[in-house]
């Protein structure tokens, strides 16, 4: 049997196809619409190949049978195979939005769209139900404001992490733009000293050496990154523990720029040398 398999699925418009191309390029042998009943025989299969990368997509396409996608994830972990599970998700204004730019059929139903948006939302609404169970299990991937090339190297940060060892995400946001869907803990960071009404400091970003030393002579900010490294170390090794493979830990304050981006680099730093740590700052990535 395959010694590693990664699992896409999620919401339908969510970007599912995009994923899979960014492992095609990274040079997986990738199985789109895989039905849930073959899994098991797929990684049998792949035995013989053991040198190959395998991936496989699958979604409500296979509606009747997705029940039996966590047991056969479980089935195979309990195999020894180290399964990476990658959820992509978007907010419900997001896929009815997509939905109606691209005017394609949610799978659920060949007619949605001609029901109208209430319709649409409905079946949305259940596919969200159907998937939730396999959420649960999955690293979730919210692409609400990803553009297809920010999800493609989403995607392919993740590859070289091994998938059976703990891996930490820690993203800023702006709290203006909303809360990612993808975050396991959310720090709201809007009550400390902003560095947006520094007229010098405006236009940088925490990543810059100004705004760093800024923020590191406050105190408030140094209790606040001591008080969320303190959380996250009584915590990390117990969810280790719960095999969990990924925890994405989310820092927001009002635009994005200044104090989330500071202290998500800081807590990247500071974690690194025992956690496999991937950094997103979801407001200046890609601009």
């Amino acid at each position: 049997m395959t010694r590693e398999i990664t699992v896409i699925t999620g919401m339908s418009g969510s970007g599912k196809s995009v994923a899979l191309h960014a492992l095609e390029d990274a040079g997986y042998y990738c199985v789109d619409n895989l039905p849930p009943e073959l899994l098991g025989a797929f990684a049998n299969l792949e035995q013989a190949r053991p040198g190959r990368r395998v991936a496989v997509a699958m979604d409500v396409r296979s509606a009747t049978a997705l029940p039996l996608v966590p047991r056969e994830l479980a089935r195979l972990r309990g195999a020894g195979v180290a399964v990476r599970s990658l959820f992509l998700d978007a907010s419900t204004d997001t896929l009815l939005r997509r939905f109606s730019e691209t005017r394609r059929r949610h799978p659920l139903t060949g007619e949605a769209l001609l029901g109208g948006q209430h319709a649409l939302e409905q079946t949305i609404a259940l596919e969200r139900e159907l998937l939730a169970e396999l959420r649960d299990q999955s690293h979730v991937i919210d692409t609400s404001l990803l553009r297809a090339s920010q999800l493609l190297g989403y995607v392919k940060s993740l590859l070289p992490v091994p998938p059976d060892r703990l891996s930490l995400v820690f993203q800023s946001f702006a709290f203006k733009r909303g809360v990612p869907m993808d975050a396991d803990y959310v720090f709201d960071v809007r009550m400390l000293p902003n560095p947006h009404y520094e007229p010098l400091l405006r236009p940088l970003t925490g990543r810059d050496a100004p705004v760093a030393e800024y923020l590191r002579q406050q105190p408030e900010v140094g209790q606040m990154l001591e008080h969320i490294s303190a959380f996250l170390d009584h915590w990390l090794d117990a969810m280790a523990r719960n095999h969990r493979s990924y925890v994405t830990v989310a820092v927001g304050c009002t635009g994005g720029q200044h104090r989330s981006v500071y202290l998500v680099e800081q807590l990247g730093q500071r974690f690194a040398g025992r956690w496999n740590t991937l950094l997103r700052h979801r407001e200046l990535d890609g601009n």
